[in-house]
C-alpha cells in the first residue's frame, strides 16, 4: 500500500468542513490536501467529492470506466447513511449487537441502500459464529445479502460477505470461485483477498492462505485487524510469526484469545493463561474466549471447571445451530488436551463434517496427540484428507 488517505471533519449545524490529505506511506510526503465544504444532507456525496478532488489535485487522467466507478449511483437519506456509518464503525470494534441495531435502523429509514444490507448481513453472520447466534442469525445474514443483491446485483461487498458465510457454513468450495470472480475485476480489494485466504485455510491450503491474507494486509493494514487473525501461520507451526502479526495493545477479545493460543503452543503457560483470562473478562459471550477460559482452568489444574465450560459451550453450539467448524475444532483440541477423548473425537468429527478440513494442520497439531491412537481417529483424518485433496485438485 503506497498511499494513505487521512483527514478530519468539523460539523456545525447542517454544515460540514472536511480536510482530507493524501500521504505517500513510504516517504511521508503529502501528495495532496484540500478542504471540502458541504451540507449535512449531502453526506453521502463525501466520498465522491474527495475522490474527485484528489483526481483534480493530482491531475490524473481517468478512463471512462474508471470515472464511472467514482460516481454514486444510489440515493440514501442522510440520517440513514449516518446510522450506516455508525454500524460499520461498531462492527470494526467487534460490537456486533450494537452494529446490528444501527444498521437495522439505517435499513428502516433507507431500505434501498444496498451497502446497508450487505453490512447488516456481515454483522448478523459475525454474531452467528462468534456469539452463539446460530442458525437464526445465519438465516438473517443470508436474507440481508439477498436483499442487497436484489437492490444492486453487482454489489461487491455483498458477494464478499456471502463468501464468508458460505465458508462458515460448510460450503467453502462455493466460496472460492465467488471470491476469485470478484478479484478478476477488482484485484486490489483487501477484504476479498482476506476472505479468499480464510477459505483456503479451511481447505488446508495453508501457505496459499498466508499469501492471500498478507496481500490483504499490504493493501489495507486495517482489514479485519480486530475481528480476524492469520491463523495459517499458527497451523503451520510458525508461532513466533503468528504472534508478530497480531496488533499490539488490542482490546479485541478475539485477538487476545489468539495471542494466548499462540503462547500456549509455545508452552508459555503463564502468559497464555493471562491472555485467556483477559479475553474472557472482556467478552465472555465470545465463543473463542470461552474456549480460552477452559485452557486457563486446565493450566491451573482445575480440570472439572475446564470441562464444565467446554460442555456448556458445546451445548450452546448444538442448541443454537452454530456452524463455524474452525471454532468447533478449537473445542475438540481443548477436550483432547483435557483427556476427554470421547468428547474430543465427537467434536473433531463434527468440525470436519461441517467443513473445516485443514488436513496438513490436523496431521501435526500437538493438541490432538492424546487422541491419535483412539479408534476412529485415522478414519476421521482420512475423511479430512480426501476433501482436502479434492479441494486442492479443484482450485490449484
Amino acid at each position: 500500500m503506497d498511499t494513505l488517505l487521512t483527514g478530519n471533519f468539523i460539523r456545525e449545524g447542517d454544515n460540514f468542513r472536511i480536510t482530507p490529505q493524501l500521504i505517500d506511506a513510504r516517504t511521508q510526503e503529502i501528495l495532496w490536501r484540500g478542504t471540502i465544504d458541504l451540507k449535512y444532507d449531502h453526506l453521502l456525496t463525501v466520498q465522491d467529492h474527495v475522490a474527485q478532488q484528489i483526481v483534480k489535485g493530482l491531475e490524473l487522467s481517468l478512463s471512462p470506466s474508471q470515472a464511472e466507478k467514482l460516481k454514486s449511483d444510489q440515493a440514501v437519506d442522510p440520517v440513514a447513511y449516518e446510522y450506516y456509518l455508525r454500524g460499520v464503525d461498531l462492527y470494526s470494534q467487534n460490537d456486533f449487537p450494537l452494529s446490528i441495531k444501527m444498521l437495522e435502523k439505517s435499513a428502516e429509514i433507507g431500505p434501498n441502500y444496498a451497502l446497508t444490507w450487505a453490512h447488516l448481513g456481515k454483522s448478523y453472520a459475525a454474531t452467528a459464529s462468534l456469539q452463539f447466534g446460530g442458525r437464526q442469525q445465519y438465516d438473517k445474514a443470508q436474507a440481508a445479502y439477498e436483499k442487497a443483491l436484489t437492490i444492486e446485483p453487482g454489489q461487491i461487498e455483498a458477494h464478499i460477505f456471502m463468501a464468508n458465510l458460505l465458508t462458515d457454513t460448510g460450503y467453502v468450495e462455493r466460496a472460492v470461485p465467488l471470491l476469485r470472480d470478484v478479484l478478476k475485476t477488482n484485484p486490489n480489494l483487501a477484504e476479498a483477498h482476506w476472505e479468499l485466504g480464510y477459505a483456503y485455510r479451511f481447505g488446508g491450503m495453508l501457505h496459499d492462505s498466508v499469501t492471500e491474507c498478507e496481500r490483504a494486509r499490504q493493501l489495507d493494514p486495517g482489514v479485519k485487524v480486530n475481528s480476524a487473525t492469520i491463523n495459517a501461520y499458527l497451523y503451520l507451526g510458525q508461532y513466533d510469526k503468528f504472534l508478530q502479526t497480531l496488533p499490539e495493545n488490542s482490546d479485541s477479545a478475539l485477538v487476545i484469545f489468539y495471542r494466548g493460543f499462540g503462547k500456549y503452543y509455545q508452552n508459555d503457560w503463564t502468559g497464555a493463561a493471562a491472555e485467556f483470562d483477559r479475553a474472557y473478562q472482556i467478552d465472555p459471550t465470545l465463543l473463542q474466549a470461552a474456549v480460552g477460559k477452559s485452557y486457563s482452568y486446565a493450566i491451573a489444574h482445575q480440570d472439572a471447571k475446564a470441562l464444565d465450560i467446554l460442555r456448556a459451550t458445546e451445548g450452546r453450539i448444538e442448541q443454537r445451530g452454530v456452524s463455524d467448524p474452525e471454532a468447533i475444532y478449537k473445542i475438540a483440541e481443548a477436550y483432547a488436551v483435557l483427556g476427554d477423548k470421547t468428547s474430543a473425537m465427537h467434536t473433531l468429527g463434527h468440525s470436519i463434517e461441517k467443513g473445516f478440513f485443514a488436513y496438513p494442520y490436523f496431521v501435526n497439531d500437538p493438541l490432538l496427540n492424546n487422541i491419535r491412537n483412539e479408534g476412529g481417529f485415522a478414519e476421521l483424518l482420512k475423511t479430512a484428507e480426501q476433501r482436502h485433496e479434492t479441494f486442492k485438485t479443484t482450485f490449484f
